[in-house]
Parts: structure tokens; C-alpha cells; sequence
């Protein structure tokens, strides 16, 4: 690559340099941000180039020139550049560094929030008989967020006892399916059976009561004996019909 950052497949020659073997502190590999390493001949910043094979820069060196001559390219200029360290682990380091550098009113918020802590899974025993198959995912995968222990596949006690409990019901629920099936499709019969015999059945109810209702109708149209008005005018029978 020249100094003005095309590509070329030049090197100085010389060993490829191991960032295991350069100070923490004397280049920046982070994925966001333009990879840099301070130079072993001249001591600048330098920026690393490439993607897959990695080179400083070409530079000028430190040293004095006459006026109007080209400063000469830094023996560092070239130089091939291996990524053979753990990138997220070198960035955690040097977060840390960074954040016990800082003076402490920087690092600490004036108030402290602090996340409640979930509330403990009941015992398996207590939820066995009347957990649901959702309920008991629930309950597992809340167990699994709260538990240090359960990592991975692996499981502490009562992890592996709800992670029984939910296989369970994961075998249980095609049984469980088929079972609501089967009442939802008793009920529709029920429901169908009673349909089809309502206008038999409210027949049968008006035909009970049918010989009450004559009996009742003929007592309200039996007048008794001293229930019309002993004195004052008749009511006229016919209608009344006006002379002019």
C-alpha cells in the first residue's frame, strides 16, 4: 500500500509482527473503530491497513531532510501485522482499564438503580399437578435466567427437575390436545341433542299447563254476585250516538 492507501503487496521484509507481542496499550483493534498501532521504528500512531492481511501504513520517517528533498518512508512503513490475540478480551481489559482511570464522580451515577431480584420458582412439588405446558416454560426458562448455575446444558437440581417437568408436558400435550378435542366435540353433540329437542319439550310444557290456563280464563269471565255497584246509572251497552 502507498501513502495514499492504495493497495500494494509490498512488505519491508521482515517478520510479521504478533500483537501478542506489542503492549496492550500501543495499538487499537476495536471492530468499530480504524485499526492503529503505534509504529516499532519511529514511535507514531500508525494506521493498519487490509482487512485479511494486515500492514502498517506507509509513513516517513523522524529523521531531519535537506529543504525541498522527500523525507524517506520509515522502516516500519510495510510491515505485516498478525491478529493473533482474543479481540473481545483485549477490548474487556482495556474497558476496565479505562473506567478505573476515570475519576470516580465519572464512573458512578450520583444515584444507584438497583434491578429487583426475581422472585424464587416454587418448588417443583408444589406445581407438578396443576402447571400448564406454557406455565412451565415459564417457570423454566425464569429458573434458568436467575440460576448462575445453570449454564448450557448443565443444570443444577431444581433446573433439572422443572427442565423434567417441562419435557413431560411436551410429551403429554398431543394426549392433552386430543382430550379438549374430543369434550369440544361432546359438548357440540349436547349442544345439538338439546337444539333439536326444544320444540318437543316446550310442546310438552304447554300442553301441562294448557288445562290450568282454560280453567283460569273461565273464572275471570264468571261475574259473582254482589260485585257490580248497587246504586248509580248502568253502563250503556250500546254505543251512544249523537242527534244534531
Amino acid at each position: 500500500m502507498s501513502r495514499n492507501g492504495t493497495r500494494t503487496k509490498c512488505t519491508n521484509g521482515r517478520p510479521a509482527l504478533l500483537l501478542s507481542t506489542v503492549a496492550a496499550e500501543d495499538f487499537n483493534v476495536r471492530p468499530t473503530e480504524i485499526k492503529s498501532i503505534v509504529c516499532p521504528d519511529c514511535g507514531t500512531w500508525r494506521r493498519i491497513l487490509g482487512d485479511t492481511r494486515l500492514k502498517i501504513r506507509e509513513h516517513p520517517g523522524l529523521g531531519k531532510v535537506a529543504g525541498g528533498e522527500k523525507p524517506a518512508s520509515c522502516p516500519g512503513s510495510y510491515q505485516l501485522v498478525i491478529l493473533d490475540i482474543d479481540v473481545r478480551a483485549w477490548q474487556a481489559r482495556q474497558d476496565r482499564l479505562l473506567r478505573d482511570a476515570m475519576p470516580a464522580e465519572n464512573r458512578r451515577a450520583g444515584r444507584q438503580f438497583y434491578k429487583p431480584m426475581p422472585d424464587p420458582a416454587a418448588p417443583v412439588h408444589r406445581i407438578k399437578g396443576r402447571v400448564t405446558l406454557d406455565k412451565a416454560r415459564q417457570i423454566y426458562l425464569a429458573h434458568r435466567a436467575a440460576c448462575a448455575a445453570c449454564t448450557g446444558r448443565s443444570h443444577c437440581d431444581s433446573g433439572m427437575q422443572l427442565a423434567d417437568l417441562y419435557v413431560q408436558r411436551l410429551q403429554e400435550e398431543p394426549q392433552r390436545k386430543e382430550h379438549r378435542k374430543g369434550a369440544a366435540r361432546y359438548e357440540r353433540k349436547v349442544e345439538r341433542a338439546r337444539a333439536r329437542s326444544f320444540p318437543r319439550r316446550r310442546a310438552a310444557e304447554w300442553n301441562s299447563v294448557q288445562a290450568s290456563v282454560a280453567a283460569a280464563d273461565m273464572q275471570r269471565g264468571v261475574i259473582p254476585d254482589g260485585s257490580v255497584p248497587a246504586d248509580g246509572p248502568d253502563v250503556p251497552l250500546e254505543p251512544l250516538r249523537v242527534r244534531r
